[in-house]
């Protein structure tokens, strides 16, 4: 007899499931020390290979996405009026996060006394550097740039130096072209190739991470129900942002720019979509987005082979909005009250780790820690959202590609008028 393989998303559901029962048990038997001695420290585990892969990813992934860009020399006015299309719904989407998390605050369910208690007990055990009240207005530009790349690689706040030393690699070697660059470029590809293996088996033990975190958060939260509302409001927040983007936004100004029909659009991506939903990867639906979009949306293939392709590389609105709602989230859950410069550095850091988001199920957990580590939120706080986080992610990868047909769709039509 066959015995049938359950996918990940169904053992992560499973264990976030048992995580919250045993934990409720032991809680209510007044075993609470066996969690923390026995089960917590394998939810630890798990973010910790988390934060190890971080900083790799987001290098040769920004590194090989920015170096892709080389065809922008033959097919420059092109080039320039994608980057700066994607770059837009990218900020639009990240504002929009940010802007209806921060309204609908799905994340303030407890007393200040309660939150500034749990906010002291993570930022205790992940040593987080407390926050500075009085900054002077150049001190965000400053820290960007670091003195020492290895030291800078060696602390996951720093993440936006390794961008910065990520975007200038990649614009040297763009500047270098191919015959200086080629091996280096082949080692980043390789690179990029390991690390993304290394995620995939990290996501394997996300089921026993899980079932640890929260176990643990339950202890943490003494079982306080609050919680689930909470979680409740989150994902209806997510929900409501990505519909809105999806079915909203990209059609209505689809209309607007081009005249296009937005019935006929929506109809034209539904296959796409719904291949999209199923994988949770844009860039394995890559090449059915790029027949479709000829066959059904009149998309030139010079336009569909340049546009979609990066798209796939630089283009995730779906997952930068996601980003930036669950950063803010977890900060309200933990009564941790973000700044206006570090609400800017969650609207760039999100916008940048979209464009180094590998196309992949499961990468762009790894992005948002790097995006909270950056603002100083711990990053415990994930395994509130990563029982859940299946469905949303199939739902952020139909986003990220409805994107992609849009701005392609805006260009060619850009082309024609």
């Amino acid at each position: 007899m066959k015995i049938r393989k359950f996918p990940l998303f169904a053992k992560i559901l499973a264990g976030m499931v048992a995580g919250l029962v045993v934990g409720f048990i032991l809680l209510k038997t007044g075993n609470s020390s066996f969690v923390s001695d026995w089960i917590k420290p394998w939810g630890t585990i798990f973010i910790k290979l988390l934060k190890l892969i971080a900083i790799p990813l987001v290098f040769v992934s920004l590194v090989k996405g920015i170096s892709g860009m080389k065809d922008l020399k033959k097919l420059s006015k092109l080039g320039l009026k994608t980057v700066s299309l994607y770059l837009a719904t990218s900020f639009f989407a990240v504002s929009l996060g940010i802007g209806v998390v921060s309204l609908v605050k799905p994340g303030s369910v407890f007393s200040k006394s309660e939150s500034e208690f749990y906010k002291q007990k993570f930022s205790t055990e992940n040593q987080v550097t407390p926050q500075v009240e009085q900054r002077r207005p150049m001190d965000f530009i400053v820290e960007m740039v670091p003195e020492n790349l290895f030291a800078a690689a060696g602390d996951n706040r720093n993440m936006l130096q390794i961008i910065l030393v990520a975007v200038l690699t990649g614009v040297a070697i763009v500047l270098l072209g191919n015959e200086k660059t080629s091996v280096f470029v082949s080692v980043i590809s390789a690179t990029e190739a390991i690390v993304l293996k290394i995620i995939d088996f990290i996501m394997q033990f996300a089921p026993l991470g899980v079932f640890a975190l929260l176990a643990g958060l339950v202890i943490d939260f003494s079982g306080d129900s609050a919680m689930f509302s909470a979680l409740g409001m989150y994902s209806i927040t997510v929900i409501g942002c990505l519909l809105f983007l999806g079915y909203i936004f990209y059609p209505v100004f689809l209309k607007i720019i081009t005249k296009k029909n937005i019935v006929d659009y929506l109809k034209a991506i539904f296959p796409i979509q719904l291949l999209a939903f199923s994988t949770s990867s844009s860039s394995a639906t890559l090449p059915f987005t790029m027949e479709q979009s000829q066959r059904a949306l009149g998309i030139s293939e010079e336009t569909a082979s340049f546009v979609l392709p990066l798209g796939a590389t630089i283009n995730m609105d779906g997952t930068s909005c996601y980003q930036a709602i669950v950063v803010i989230f977890i900060a309200q859950i933990f009564g941790i009250e973000l700044s206006f410069t570090q609400y800017i550095m969650v609207l760039l850091l999100t916008i940048l780790a979209s464009i180094g988001t590998a196309g992949v199920p499961g990468a762009s957990v790894v992005m948002t820690v790097m995006v909270m580590s950056s603002v100083g939120i711990p990053v415990e706080g994930l395994a509130l959202i990563l029982g859940i986080d299946r469905p949303l992610d199939m739902l952020r990868t139909v986003v990220n590609v409805t994107g992609d047909t849009f701005v392609a769709s805006v260009v060619e039509g850009k082309k024609k008028s």
